[in-house]
């Protein structure tokens, strides 16, 4: 009893004080509810995607946004991931419940492994050698067929459950509680420096911050994040393969980062769960105009909302405190933390 009325005080103080967080929250509860609404195979897949694009996404908004490191070679985390699951599946013979963990854990070593010899890199220079690295690692795979499946990939990986449903609130489980975590870090004082070192990594330098050991930290966040997603996406699609580490891959974070709101970390997760579902209705629909109609979508967004889609809907909803910062519902006419008078 405690315990709920706990959750529901911090529910009416935290969540339900602002219309961004409601939206959060009604989201959410559709999602774990969907199911019960419906058991259909082709919904169920969509969402079950956009929810593994979604912790890929937040990852990379964690690197790039958050902490100003440009990466155009993301997909090397999320194929490491799913070629580190499947490989020891398959000549190990390990269940899929041990070598989602690893391949998780093998992406956030790539993490390292990219980000040292990047630390120098700024802006175009670190984003073009990021994007050497998945290129590097496809050739490898290339190099060894019968090892690695070679351009066909390893087929027939285990499921992570014997039903959809059941695959699919364990998905949407684990986007949910990363990309909360995510989320929370970006808040914590380890997202603050991030910020900082994005900002100007000179200053944050000499206000005495170790940015070696942040932008490291940052680069095995969001390669252990990453790489969980290829690993689950590896064992939902049941298979691995060079698409996983193609330059379309690396690019679509970018583009669902951009359309969301990026540094927002919900921004890349309404993104996907926007674009995802609405690129693959017009596969159906209208296949030869998808691409054109996709392409002049996220023009307009560029064009009239430059910072995300998330960040004009909530700027539209709430405002900013001018006293203390903190945001508040755009109807209400004073602060609910300092109490300052709001311009309506």
């Amino acid at each position: 009893m405690y315990h709920l009325r706990s959750l529901i005080r911090h529910l009416r103080v935290e969540v339900l004080v602002l219309p961004s967080r409601v939206i959060a929250l009604v989201f959410v509860i559709g999602l774990l509810l969907f199911p019960l609404l419906t058991q259909d195979p082709y919904l169920l897949r969509m969402l079950i995607l956009a929810s593994l694009f979604s912790i890929y996404a937040a990852s990379w908004d964690l690197l790039a946004g958050y902490a100003g490191q440009i990466s155009l070679g993301h997909a090397l985390f999320f194929g490491v991931g799913a070629y580190t699951t499947a490989l020891l599946g398959l000549h190990l013979g390990l269940h899929p419940y041990l070598t989602v963990p690893l391949g998780a854990i093998v992406a956030t070593l790539a993490g390292l492994f990219v980000g040292v010899p990047c630390l120098r890199l700024r802006r175009h220079y670190l984003a073009l050698a990021t994007l050497a690295f998945p290129l590097m690692l496809t050739g490898i795979v290339f190099m060894f067929p019968n090892f690695s499946g070679g351009e066909g990939g390893i087929w027939r990986i285990g499921r992570l459950a014997s039903t959809r449903v059941g695959e699919y609130y364990l998905i949407v489980g684990v986007m949910l509680v990363a990309v909360f975590s995510l989320w929370r870090i970006a808040g914590s004082r380890v997202g603050l420096i991030f910020h900082a070192i994005r900002e100007d990594e000179v200053a944050a330098r000499a206000l005495g911050i170790n940015t070696v050991r942040y932008k490291l930290l940052a680069f095995a966040i969001s390669g252990f994040t990453a790489g969980a997603a290829g690993a689950l996406y590896a064992h939902f699609a049941r298979i691995a393969g060079p698409s996983n580490l193609d330059l379309f891959m690396s690019f679509q974070p970018v583009i669902w980062t951009i359309f969301g709101g990026a540094a927002t970390i919900y921004g890349p997760v309404t993104g996907v769960f926007v674009l995802y579902p609405l690129l693959d209705s017009l596969h159906v629909l209208l296949p030869q105009y998808r691409m054109l109609l996709f392409a002049l979508l996220v023009l307009f967004i560029l064009r009239f909302m430059p910072q995300g889609v998330t960040t004009w809907i909530r700027d539209a909803i709430e405002t900013s405190c001018p006293s203390c910062r903190v945001r508040n519902a755009a109807t209400r006419r004073s602060c609910r933390a300092c109490g300052t008078p709001l311009r309506n």
